[in-house]
């Protein structure tokens, strides 16, 4: 890697969060190629300074880093290996897996890629668009202590890093955000439409509640776009429940036996998905009043 300059960074998958993460690797400075399945999606950064790439041998060929932000992990598995993308990366190019995927996903393309003398740090986000436009994602880090310290400051181009253990441990500090931001959506959820139907005003229950023991962002954000019935996405609900259920496959590996709150909220985005369409994850409402029989 480029030891006195900025190194060349490669961003394969720029839709909702890859979009504004790479036009803050290029305020950072960064040269930056980019790729994406769609090429439109890639197209608009050309103006912010981007290099456009058709192919992902052709985006990775020359990068010292290469960032994923893809939807899952088989298409993470698909770029990396069918596309030819591993192929073309020079040995001691490290990838930099920012995609929310199954942390045994995680280190096994980890264990590919170290065949092939090519270092992986698994770096999944939180904090949505609005921390990607940002630049104040929550990521959490997996992966050798030596390349995540060669990373570090690309990834303060994007947000606040923090290094959590080996590979796999990003995907699963990941997966841990998602259950409690999950099962804290259902909560504030349920906990509204109880006000509601016992007369209270939720508006009013949940400024009553700012403050207390029961304060917290999902009761902030989340709770006020159920007042306001504003279930236009800024999270996706698929998405949600995909994470769900990764962490539901990490707890069967782990010998975690028990695990209701995940199991009821992976429940309730499904028939919310089922039912409702891929709305916001705070449109976890709309599926509570559907199983009470509330109409709105």
């Amino acid at each position: 890697m480029t030891s006195n300059t900025l190194p060349p960074i490669a961003l394969l998958g720029t839709g909702l969060m890859g979009s504004p993460m790479a036009r803050n690797i290029l305020k950072a400075g960064y040269s930056l190629t980019v790729w994406n399945r769609s090429r439109a999606k890639a197209e608009g950064l050309v103006g912010a300074g981007a290099t456009l790439a058709l192919t992902t041998a052709a985006a990775v060929a020359a990068s010292d880093i290469v960032v994923l932000m893809l939807e899952n992990g088989g298409i993470v598995e698909e770029v990396l290996f069918a596309s030819g993308a591993a192929d073309a990366m020079r040995p001691g190019t490290i990838v930099v897996d920012m995609s929310s995927i199954k942390p045994a996903e995680a280190q096994r393309h980890a264990a590919r890629l170290a065949d092939r003398g090519i270092a992986h740090v698994d770096a999944p986000v939180s904090g949505g668009t609005v921390g990607a436009e940002s630049g104040s994602l929550a990521i959490m880090a997996g992966g050798d202590p030596a390349d995540y310290a060669k990373v570090e400051p690309l990834l303060r181009s994007m947000g606040r890093p923090t290094h959590v253990g080996p590979h796999g441990a990003g995907q699963l500090a990941k997966l841990a955000n998602q259950i409690i931001v999950g099962v804290t959506i259902g909560a504030v959820a349920e906990a509204l439409l109880l006000a509601k139907k016992g007369g209270a005003d939720p508006a009013k229950v949940r400024e009553a509640l700012r403050g207390g023991f029961a304060e917290s962002r999902i009761l902030d954000l989340h709770g006020q776009r159920m007042v306001e019935r504003d279930f236009v996405t800024k999270g996706r609900s698929v998405t949600h429940l995909k994470d769900l259920d990764n962490a539901l496959d990490a707890a069967d590996r782990l010998g975690v036996e028990a695990t209701p709150f995940t199991t009821a909220t992976a429940d309730l985005f499904r028939g919310l998905l089922a039912n409702a369409g891929d709305l916001d994850h705070s449109a976890l409402l709309v599926e509570l009043e559907r199983r009470n029989s509330i109409q709105n």
